[in-house]
C-alpha cells in the first residue's frame, strides 16, 4: 500500500484513545530515531569534511542535514502546524531540491558553495525543525493524527534515502583526496559469499508463469513500487551469488574494457572517456589492486562482490560471461521467493529493466508527486539494497534507479540466463 493510500484508509485504524495513542507515540519514536540516524552517520565527519561537493551527483553532508529537515518544515509544518515560524526564510531557496511547485532553489551544482550556514547552524536548524514537529505530534487533534502519519511516514524514508547518499558521497569525495581518508577506521564490509562446499556458480531457478509484482498489502511503499499488476516472465536462471571481484579482474585481465564488442556504443563512449580500466575506486599500488572503502584504502578482496560499476559495466561483464542481467521481474520474484544469496543488504544490483511506470500509475498531487515520476526516463533500475542503505528500509518490491554511466552508488550484479 502506498503512503497516499495509507492515509486514505488510516483513519479506520485510530478510533480509540488508545489506538491514537499508540499512534501518536510510535511516531514520535520513529522521528526521533530516524532522525537520530542522520547525526549519528554524519558525526565521524568534520565541518570541513561536511562542505564538500565533489560532483554535481553529489552533495554536501550539511546539505543532506539540511534538505532532510527543509523536507518537515516544508511539507508537515508549514502546512499542518498553525504558527510555526521558520528557522530562516532563507533556508527554503537554499535546501530545496527538485521540487518545483515548492518553489525556486540554489543550483545543485553550487551546494558545496554554500559556507554559510555553517554546520553548526545546521545542527540548530535540525533541533528547532525537530521540537516542533514533536510539538505538532504531541498536540495535534485525534481526527488529524492518521493523515499526519502518512506524510511523516514518507518524510522517514525520504530521510532514510540521503542517509544512504551521505555515505556514497562522502566516499566519492574523500576519493579525491590525494590521503586516502577513511570515513571510519573501524568499518568493516558485510559478510558474503557461498558457504563451505557451496557452488559459487550455482543458479536458481524462476519458472515461466504469470506473476504478481509489485506492492500491495500493508506497509509503506513509494509510488514507484505500484500498483501491483501481472507480468510474465519467461524462465529464468538466476545466479544465486553476487559477482565477485575476482570474476571482475577475470574480466579486466581479458581485455574486457577495452573489447568495443562487449559493450553498448554509448557505454563504450563513456568508459574511454572516463578512463575507466577497473571499478570506481580501483587503483594499483606495488601491483596489487587496492580499493577505497568507508574504512580507507584495503586491498581488494577477491572473494567479496565487485562495487561501484556502471550499469554499462555490468552488461559489458554480462556479456562477457555469456549470459545477461536479470530483469526486474525475475528479480523480483526470486528475490520474494528467498533464492537469492545477499540480495539485500551489500551492494544494489542492476537488472537490464528500464526505468518507467507500472501499468495503472499516476503521480500523487502537488509537490510530493514530483518525488518519483517525473524521473522516469533514461535511468535503469536497481534491485536489493546495500551496505549503506539503514535497516528496516529495503524490501522486495522496492525499485531503485540511474542513469546507466553513474558508479558512485554501492553499485553490482548478479547475472542471468534466459537461454534454458
Amino acid at each position: 500500500m502506498s503512503w497516499q493510500s495509507q492515509a486514505a484508509s488510516a483513519p479506520s485504524k485510530a478510533r480509540t484513545d488508545t489506538e491514537a495513542s499508540a499512534l501518536r507515540s510510535g511516531l514520535i519514536a520513529a522521528f526521533r530515531s530516524v532522525r537520530g540516524e542522520t547525526e549519528r552517520r554524519s558525526a565521524p565527519l568534520s565541518p570541513e569534511d561536511q562542505i564538500l561537493q565533489s560532483m554535481p551527483d553529489a552533495s554536501p553532508i550539511k546539505w543532506h542535514r539540511a534538505h532532510t529537515t527543509w523536507f518537515f518544515e516544508q511539507f508537515v509544518l508549514r502546512e499542518h502546524a498553525p504558527g510555526y515560524v521558520p528557522f530562516d526564510d532563507r533556508f527554503a531557496f537554499l535546501f530545496n531540491s527538485y521540487y518545483v511547485a515548492a518553489g525556486p532553489r540554489h543550483e545543485r551544482p553550487k551546494r558545496g558553495l554554500i559556507s554559510r550556514p555553517t554546520a553548526e547552524e545546521v545542527g540548530a536548524y535540525r533541533a528547532h525543525v525537530d521540537a516542533a514537529v514533536i510539538a505538532l505530534l504531541e498536540e495535534v487533534e485525534e481526527a488529524r493524527l492518521p493523515g499526519l502519519a502518512a506524510l511523516m511516514e514518507i518524510g522517514f524514508n525520504h530521510e532514510q534515502q540521503h542517509q544512504e547518499l551521505m555515505l556514497t558521497d562522502i566516499l566519492h569525495a574523500f576519493s579525491l583526496n590525494p590521503t586516502d581518508p577513511a570515513y571510519d577506521a573501524a568499518w568493516t564490509a558485510p559478510s558474503t559469499g557461498p558457504d563451505v562446499g557451496e557452488d559459487p556458480r550455482e543458479q536458481v531457478l524462476v519458472a515461466g508463469g504469470i506473476y504478481r509484482i509489485g506492492h500491495e498489502g500493508s506497509g509503506f511503499s513509494f509510488d514507484n513500487e505500484g500498483p501491483a499488476h501481472q507480468v510474465l516472465v519467461p524462465p529464468t536462471k538466476i545466479d544465486r551469488h553476487l559477482v565477485t571481484n575476482g570474476d571482475w579482474l577475470a574480466f579486466m585481465e581479458a581485455g574486457g574494457y577495452r573489447d568495443p564488442l562487449l559493450w553498448l556504443s554509448e557505454g563504450f563512449g563513456a568508459a574511454q572517456a572516463g578512463g575507466w580500466e577497473a571499478p570506481l575506486y580501483w587503483r594499483q599500488v606495488d601491483g596489487q589492486w587496492f580499493a577505497l572503502t568507508l574504512g580507507g584504502l584495503r586491498p581488494v578482496d577477491l572473494t567479496a562482490p565487485v562495487c561501484h560499476v556502471s550499469y554499462y559495466e555490468a552488461d559489458a561483464f554480462a556479456r562477457f560471461a555469456g549470459k545477461s542481467l536479470p530483469t526486474e521481474q525475475a528479480f523480483e520474484v526470486a528475490a520474494g521467493k528467498g533464492l537469492l544469496a545477499d540480495a539485500f543488504g551489500v551492494v544494489w544490483q542492476w537488472t537490464r529493466s528500464f526505468y518507467g511506470a507500472y501499468p495503472g500509475y499516476r503521480a500523487a498531487p502537488g509537490a510530493l508527486g514530483e518525488y518519483n515520476g517525473k524521473f522516469m526516463v533514461n535511468q535503469m533500475v536497481l534491485r536489493g539494497s546495500s551496505l549503506a542503505t539503514p535497516i528496516g528500509h529495503e524490501r522486495t518490491t522496492y525499485r531503485n534507479f540511474f542513469h546507466p554511466h553513474q558508479r558512485w552508488q554501492f553499485t553490482g550484479l548478479r547475472l542471468a540466463d534466459e537461454a534454458i
